[in-house]
């Protein structure tokens, strides 16, 4: 048994048919560890019956808190960020409220935490599941890895545990597209991943479409990636290259081939690729300034509407 507070930060969204196999699976785990310990959940604008599943745990068991947020904020670093700011913990478990990252796996994490490690992070050495989805999350994180102009490590998701400094790093960082994964290892520390496989949902359909993954992996790129910025002059330089050398055959061309192919056909193949290139620099130039856009209007990243079980205003007023 160690005295150190632990807590566990559980994101869940439309999650009633995992959200009690997750308490007990992760009760099992925490007591032969510590009796201190609180499990926070995130009711990220759950639509089913989780409401009546979180109201029978918090009255149960006064170890649970669940936050309830006014809506549905998008994925699940919203609910994330709002854990780690309230968390009272001298380390954080971060884990999905779906199951498909084991629970079982949080001891060998503390077992490495106690032996001084900062962030002990899970590496998803296999995935269950949908064979393209597994070959789209190896390519992503790859890209990741190749563009990111930090280390972020491979197949490494939010499944986590933190130490009390790292929270607190996180929580000063004040941008609102968070990517987690990226900020955990952009603050630094010291860092250990555990291998482990990613299990496919037991219960309920995830709520992140194709287009939503897209945009989940254009987030985590140019959060993290100056490249696609750079990809821009690199293509402005071989299109210059290019039309220098079309130029010169053109002319070479002209005195010796005079009967060569020329007019409305070579102007529209022209007009169309250079439109193409710029079309696809204001795209990337378009997120970029997106990003901006949605961080000058500095609204909060989540609204809290209640907090059932709130274990620091109980430690407020003792």
């Amino acid at each position: 048994m160690i005295d150190k507070k632990i807590s566990v930060i559980i994101p869940c969204y439309n999650e009633e048919g995992n959200i009690l196999n997750m308490y007990e699976r992760l009760i099992k785990v925490l007591n032969p560890i510590t009796n201190n310990y609180e499990l926070v959940f995130i009711n990220n604008g759950s639509t089913d019956n989780s409401y009546k599943i979180f109201d029978y745990l918090t009255e149960r068991d006064p170890k649970v808190t669940v936050i309830e947020l006014s809506r549905n904020f998008g994925s699940s670093q919203p609910a994330y960020t709002c854990g780690l700011e309230y968390v009272t913990g001298d380390c954080a478990v971060l884990i999905d409220g779906d199951i498909q990252d084991p629970p079982e796996l949080i001891p060998n994490m503390i077992t490495k935490w106690l032996e001084g490690y900062d962030v002990v992070y899970g590496i998803r050495k296999k995935r269950k599941g949908s064979l393209i989805r597994r070959i789209g999350y190896k390519i992503f994180y790859r890209m990741l890895k190749k563009l990111a102009y930090i280390d972020i490590p491979l197949d490494a998701g939010d499944f986590s545990l933190i130490d009390r400094k790292v929270i607190d790093a996180l929580n000063l960082l004040p941008e609102r597209n968070r990517f987690i994964r990226g900020l955990r290892a952009w603050v630094g520390f010291k860092s250990i991943g555990i291998e482990y496989t990613r299990e496919d949902r037991k219960a309920g359909k995830t709520s992140n479409s194709f287009m939503d993954n897209i945009r989940w992996a254009k987030m985590g790129i140019f959060s993290f990636s100056y490249y696609p910025l750079e990809l821009i002059s690199y293509i402005a330089f071989i299109v210059m290259l290019i039309s220098l050398i079309g130029i010169c055959v053109y002319i070479i061309s002209y005195f010796v081939y005079p009967n060569a192919p020329r007019g409305f056909s070579t102007l529209i193949v022209a007009i169309l690729f250079l439109g193409a290139v710029q079309l696809l620099s204001l795209s990337i130039i378009g997120e970029y300034l997106g990003k901006i856009f949605e961080e000058t209007k500095g609204r909060p990243i989540y609204i809290i509407k209640r907090i059932i079980n709130d274990h620091r205003k109980a430690q407020i007023d003792k």
